[in-house]
């Protein structure tokens, strides 16, 4: 049985990016058919736009390759009560606790993030791995 994986917005940064190595990483974890929520594409928009200076059009091209690659889930209310309790449980941002929240309830065991501490574990189920690690 395959890993179920979910990627966090920075891994498709980089796949974008000017960093050849990086790039090449995080392409890798994408065509390998990774878990993202709604929040991860949207942010992914807002940051290649705001701060890495790509076109509207190249960064909405990106985000119908992810619509057409990935499985998305959506940050619906069940997703932000998960939020709420991770928050609470391990201190994280509201940000973050949304990512974690959608990818244990997405069912996944690996979230691919360099945001996260690296090995860190949620609920005995999900792991962070930070690929450029």
């Amino acid at each position: 049985m395959s890993v179920v994986e979910f990627s966090d917005t920075n891994i498709i940064v980089y796949a974008v990016g000017q960093d050849s190595d990086q790039r090449t990483k995080a392409r890798q974890i994408l065509a390998n058919g990774v878990t993202v929520n709604t929040q991860v594409i949207n942010e992914a928009v807002s940051v290649l736009t705001r701060k890495q200076g790509v076109t509207l059009a190249v960064a909405h091209e990106v985000a119908e390759s992810l619509l057409d690659l990935c499985k998305v889930v959506p940050v619906d209310a069940s997703t932000i009560r998960a939020a709420i309790r991770l928050v609470r449980r391990y201190k994280l941002s509201h940000w973050d606790s949304l990512i974690v929240a959608a990818a244990l309830l997405a069912g996944c065991e690996k979230l691919y993030s360099q945001d996260m501490q690296h090995g860190q574990v949620f609920d005995e189920q999900l792991k962070v791995v930070n690929p450029f690690f």
